[in-house]
């Protein structure tokens, strides 16, 4: 059996894989027990100490972009790019089956990837998440009000009060940004198909915002990332 834990900015996630199959979760940060546990990987965007993964080091990869992979990066700074984006596009790889990816990562930044069909990492964009846009149109003007996705309750094209115009300029803008990356990341591969995850995917995938073809919401592709990994590195 594999542990993965992914350590994002703002919570912790535990996962137990059997073979392909996911057959435990803890989204709280509530470790999960480590009895059968023969490895598991950690993909931390902070710090992270080992000793409470309750394991030997030795069975345990720490994921940076020198680990053994199941994809090619084409980065030109990979010591700089978060494990969570490269779990994710090694999860994306698996569920892609040889298709090329744009992989949507909406946590507390958005990011927006592309994995070509032949495996290769080639980059993509790092936004601003949804609450940080909210938080930073309060916190550095004098009147704004702080909203946040919980209070957004529609997602206007064209504001007619300052709260509409407030949930435009995040929500709406928001959407257009990763729409128009999908569209430029399929006119190198037009069979591209789009995997979303993260904390605020489920906005993006929810009643038909997102307007993009063949569009898949995986909540755990950055757990299917890491256990591939871990598949990968056992071979």
């Amino acid at each position: 059996m594999y542990l993965t834990v992914d350590k994002g900015n703002t919570r912790m996630k535990w996962a137990l894989f059997e073979g392909d199959r996911l057959v435990r979760l803890s989204e709280t940060g509530e470790p999960l027990p480590r009895e059968g546990v023969e490895r598991a990987i950690v993909c931390a965007t902070g710090a992270l100490e080992l000793e409470s993964l309750g394991l030997e080091a030795e069975r345990v990869t720490v994921l940076t972009a020198d680990t053994r992979l199941p994809i090619a990066l084409d980065y030109a700074t990979p010591e700089t790019l978060g494990p969570d984006r490269i779990a994710a596009a090694c999860g994306a790889r698996c569920l892609c089956q040889g298709r090329g990816c744009v992989i949507v990562d909406a946590g507390t930044c958005i990011t927006v990837d592309y994995l070509d069909a032949a495996g290769v990492f080639r980059g993509g964009a790092i936004l601003p998440g949804i609450e940080i846009k909210f938080r930073a149109l309060h916190t550095f003007t004098a009147k704004l009000p702080l909203l946040t996705t919980v209070d957004a309750t529609q997602e206007p094209v064209t504001g007619r009060t300052t709260r509409e115009a407030m949930e435009a300029g995040v929500l709406t803008a928001t959407r257009f940004a990763v729409e128009g990356f999908v569209a430029h990341y399929r006119e190198r591969e037009p069979g591209a198909r789009v995997l979303l995850t993260g904390g605020d995917a489920n906005w993006l995938w929810g009643e038909g915002r997102l307007r993009v073809e063949d569009c898949v919401w995986e909540p755990y592709l950055v757990m299917i990332g890491l256990n591939e990994i871990l598949k990968e590195n056992e071979r």
